[in-house]
């Protein structure tokens, strides 16, 4: 039993030894390799490479199109002709061919402003793209920082049970000491052991989850790591914030409040769009062909040959299109309507969400101050009551109690801390100030 329970404990302090010699993951490191490798955040950014392609000139509608015709035509007849005097003639298999080529411009002058809306909400739509890319950016981000404190959470929760476990190691060692010496009885020992068996199996439980964790922030980093990474536990809080100042940020880079303004910009140039076809379109067209018949003998021309350059302008007005214009123009009003009342909702939302998420990190800061005054506590505790336990005036329950108080105090900061950190962000992120953000 003896040789099976320190083989436990030479796995666990090799485990607690290789995790403490990995490498460690800063956050900057952290943001760096998301930005660059996390798949989401590629696919945003693709999508506002296709929006800006989409603003160039080469598809605003502004410049002309060119195109080249050509064709051959062979004829093969059988053909009775009368001439007008008086004389006929008759051709059997008698060929013809004509061919042609030419090289036609058109180009639109005026088309009642509609490419010129249409050209705008391109480029309104590419600075939505943008938005959006940054919407996907910053829960990311969010996301990364939710696993990564996990990691770190993880990371002090088994150094915590590890320092439990010493302890119960040395409580181990004192018990068999005192067994041997007659000071105690077997059930003294046989507690110790059940008490380090427990801490062994919650360390071997938490590097699992650990591991875990660790995979799951990888998946976000692209999978550019090796599992042996460790992360930076410490956590500088930007007790600073004011929440004015911040609510004002809010209104002004909030992202969802972004987007909910340029909709409604992209809504009101569809609504010029659709007006514009109430007005006519002025086209110009030009072209130069060359055209060549060969012609059987019972047409007055063997052969010709045509080469010219034509050109000319032409007006186009749809009087009325049976009313889908007006129909299109009333609905694209109701379109711009929902956008301003989408963004009220919008503003009314962020509001509460705002409130809710300072209030959420003043509380859980206010936790963490008080969990780090209920460790002092706990330790000063469990100091006496172990100097107690060494001179007997404590029994191994009370210690082991004393003891356990002191790992949940642990666990509980450790939460508290990240906790914190991450209400932190929240509000951060709703403020607009997440990418500003130096960690």
């Amino acid at each position: 039993m003896y040789t099976k329970s320190y083989l436990t404990y030479i796995l666990v302090f090799f485990g607690i030894y290789m995790i403490n010699a990995q490498e460690v993951l800063s956050p900057d490191k952290a943001i760096q390799l998301t930005l660059e490798h996390n798949y989401g955040i590629q696919i945003a950014n693709n999508t506002v490479k296709v929006a800006e392609n989409n603003t160039s000139i080469l598809n605003s509608g502004y410049l002309p199109t060119v195109t080249g015709n050509a064709g051959a035509t062979y004829n093969l007849d059988n053909t009775e002709a009368e001439f007008s005097n008086g004389e006929s003639t008759v051709l059997n298999a008698a060929e013809s061919s004509r061919y042609n080529a030419s090289v036609n411009l058109n180009y639109t002058l005026f088309d009642g402003l509609g490419r010129l809306y249409n050209y705008r909400r391109l480029k309104e739509q590419y600075q939505l793209s943008e938005l959006e890319a940054r919407e996907t950016i910053e829960n990311t981000l969010l996301q990364l920082f939710s696993v990564y404190y996990s990691v770190a959470q993880l990371s002090e929760n088994t150094t915590a049970i590890q320092e439990t476990f010493e302890i119960s190691k040395e409580r181990l060692t004192r018990s068999e000491y005192q067994f041997e010496y007659g000071q105690n009885t077997k059930l003294d020992v046989l507690n110790a052991e059940v008490d380090i068996n427990n801490d062994s199996i919650n360390i071997v439980n938490t590097e699992q989850q650990l591991i875990n964790a660790k995979r799951d922030l990888n998946v976000i980093l692209g999978n550019k790591l090796m599992e042996n990474f460790n992360v930076d536990t410490n956590i500088i809080f930007l007790f600073q914030l004011d929440k004015e100042d911040l609510w004002t940020k809010t209104k002004a880079n909030n992202v969802s409040l972004l987007q909910a303004n340029k909709n409604i910009d992209i809504s009101s140039l569809d609504v010029q769009s659709n007006r514009s076809q109430y007005l006519p379109t002025v086209g110009l067209t030009g072209s130069y062909g060359w055209n060549r018949n060969n012609n059987n003998a019972a047409a007055f021309v063997a052969v010709s040959t045509n080469t010219g350059l034509s050109g000319g302008i032409n007006l186009t007005w749809n009087l009325f299109d049976g009313g889908g214009t007006i129909t299109r123009v009333k609905n694209a009003k109701i379109a711009l309507e929902n956008q301003q009342l989408q963004k009220e909702q919008i503003m009314i939302d962020l509001e509460r969400n705002f409130n809710n998420a300072w209030d959420d990190y003043q509380n859980k800061v206010l936790i963490f101050q008080l969990q780090e005054e209920n460790i002092k506590t706990a330790e000063n505790n469990f100091n006496r009551t172990q100097e107690k336990f060494k001179i007997g005036q404590v029994n191994s329950i009370e210690f082991r109690q004393a003891q356990l108080n002191l790992l949940n105090a642990e666990l509980s900061k450790n939460q508290a801390k990240y906790n914190a950190k991450l209400a932190e962000l929240v509000v951060l992120q709703l403020s607009g100030d997440l990418l500003n953000v130096k960690f």
